[in-house]
């Protein structure tokens, strides 16, 4: 009646992705091979695990109390098999790595100069704009704004402080004037922006270092800087965003940069992960270039 190591990961897996699909392509394995050997598990216990239907999987009572026993065990059993792979000389095994998409962006080439470096290693970097538990789901490492990091991480400085712009289309400014200050702002005229963590954005501008938060209430409600810069560009009203996501557009004249020294540069973006008793070579590796490049940038 003994469960075997794979098992118990495949009941953990599909736990946590709600999929026997993504569980399967997680573990690097078919989705009918997953299947039978839950199947076998389910046996060998004489309880269901997870109800199924053609939409969804959620685990029973059984499947709950079973995950919830299970789980800090084979936490400790994949802590030790990690404390004996680190002591390999070569980094290798998979990292993965949870990041805001503009963050992602700044992260892709240090990610691809590390496989380079290390052929054995493999990196799995999800975008996403919600803030996630990295530790709950599986990530070895977070990469957010520095203020959005969760107080009880580890975190690294990771590139310089952001710019921010204030823009609107040249259309959206035929028909309303353009504002000098923060004052002329219409807050109805303002795209909404949805931070990670849920909270809506205050545009953070400030003049001679005095903060002069401001309230966006315009119609429209956003969670994606792409989907904000599509509607700026429908001349839908004025937007806030990463210099960055905007710099062509302003650049090839299809927006119109308002309020510039009102807005400046805020801190950058941090790389984070909880304290680790026995990291992995690789995670190790990672780390150590990370602060190799934010060296070379001071």
């Amino acid at each position: 009646m003994e469960a075997g190591l794979r098992e118990l990961e495949a009941v953990l897996a599909i736990a946590r992705l709600g999929s026997f699909r993504a569980a399967a392509l997680d573990l690097a394995m078919s989705t009918t091979a997953l299947s039978h050997g839950i199947g076998r598990l389910e046996a060998k216990l004489g309880v269901r695990l997870f109800n199924r239907s053609t939409r969804s999987v959620a685990l029973t009572d059984a499947g709950r109390a079973f995950v919830a026993r299970i789980t800090p065990a084979l936490g400790e059993i994949q802590a030790a098999m990690a404390a004996v792979q680190a002591q390999r000389a070569t980094p290798s095994g998979l990292l993965r790595i949870n990041a805001s998409l503009q963050a992602g962006r700044v992260i892709a080439p240090l990610v691809l100069g590390f496989l380079r470096r290390y052929p054995q290693m493999q990196v799995d970097l999800v975008t996403e704009g919600r803030l996630v538990d990295i530790v709950a789901e599986g990530f070895d490492l977070g990469i957010r704004a520095a203020d959005l990091v969760p107080r009880d991480m580890i975190a690294l400085s990771l590139g310089p402080a952001q710019r921010h712009a204030v823009v609107a289309s040249p259309g959206w400014l035929t028909a309303h004037p353009a504002p000098r200050s923060p004052a002329d702002l219409d807050p109805a005229a303002c795209i909404r922006l949805r931070l990670p963590n849920g909270a809506l954005l205050r545009w953070p501008l400030e003049k001679d270092g005095a903060p002069l938060p401001f309230d966006a209430k315009g119609r429209l409600t956003v969670d994606e800087a792409a989907i904000a810069r599509a509607a700026v560009l429908e001349g839908a009203g004025i937007g806030y965003f990463f210099e960055a996501d905007v710099a062509e557009d302003i650049a090839a004249g299809r927006m119109v940069r308002l309020l510039e020294g009102w807005t400046p540069e805020r801190p950058g973006f941090s790389l984070y992960y909880p304290g680790r008793r026995n990291p992995s070579a690789g995670f190790t590796a990672f780390l150590a270039m990370v602060r190799e490049a934010a060296s070379g940038e001071r």
